[in-house]
């Protein structure tokens, strides 16, 4: 079952030098996993802004580039993430939420990703967004502190289910993406894989 969720892939390369790297700094070999997650978590959430809150002039998708470049949307960085602990043979997927890309529904909807990690023999759910203003994700090995709350009003929900993969359609709109106008433009607001495993 966990096969999946601890493979390299394009979007999630932990092989790459920069990624070999990161690793050697952040993890040592006796840290348990639960603390591997801690710092990695940490370090994507509060080290790896948000590129729209900070205005990047550059669009990244694939883990190392966010790494490189320092910046990523939910997905670039969920990538990271994915990419840092799968690295250290830990069970890393991807969750998706319907939210509103403005405080409402004036500009539509696109999909978030947080990630989805298996510790202590469960799923639990971290969302590396990057915390700000009304935002105030956390650690949690029990009940998910995430980025954003659903608002039923606005028909703000969850896909049930963890994925193994990123969302295909947000990857391919960052990866033609020139601009960060270009990725509010584009950003797709349905999810059509279904997912890997049901919880």
């Amino acid at each position: 079952m966990f096969q999946k969720f601890i493979l390299e892939t394009d979007a999630i390369d932990f092989g790459h030098p920069k990624m070999i790297q990161k690793s050697l700094q952040l993890f040592t070999p006796k840290m348990s996993d639960v603390e591997k997650a801690i710092i990695a978590y940490e370090f994507v959430r509060d080290e790896i802004p948000h590129s729209f809150d900070c205005n990047a002039k550059v669009i990244t998708a694939r883990a190392s580039d966010v790494l490189i470049h320092q910046t990523g949307i939910c997905q670039a960085k969920a990538n990271l993430l994915a990419a840092l602990l799968r690295s250290q043979n830990i069970p890393t997927g991807f969750c998706f939420q319907h939210i509103t890309l403005a405080d409402d529904d004036s500009l539509g909807y696109c999909v978030h990703a947080y990630n989805a990690v298996f510790l202590e023999d469960h799923w639990i759910r971290l969302d590396a967004r990057g915390n700000k203003p009304g935002v105030h994700a956390q650690f949690s090995l029990k009940k998910p502190v995430l980025a954003f709350s659903n608002r039923p009003e606005y028909d703000e929900y969850h896909w049930p289910g963890i994925y193994a993969n990123p969302h295909r359609d947000t990857m391919l709109k960052l990866k033609k993406a020139g601009c960060l106008q270009d990725v509010l433009d584009h950003l797709p607001e349905s999810l059509n894989e279904k997912p890997d495993v049901s919880v």
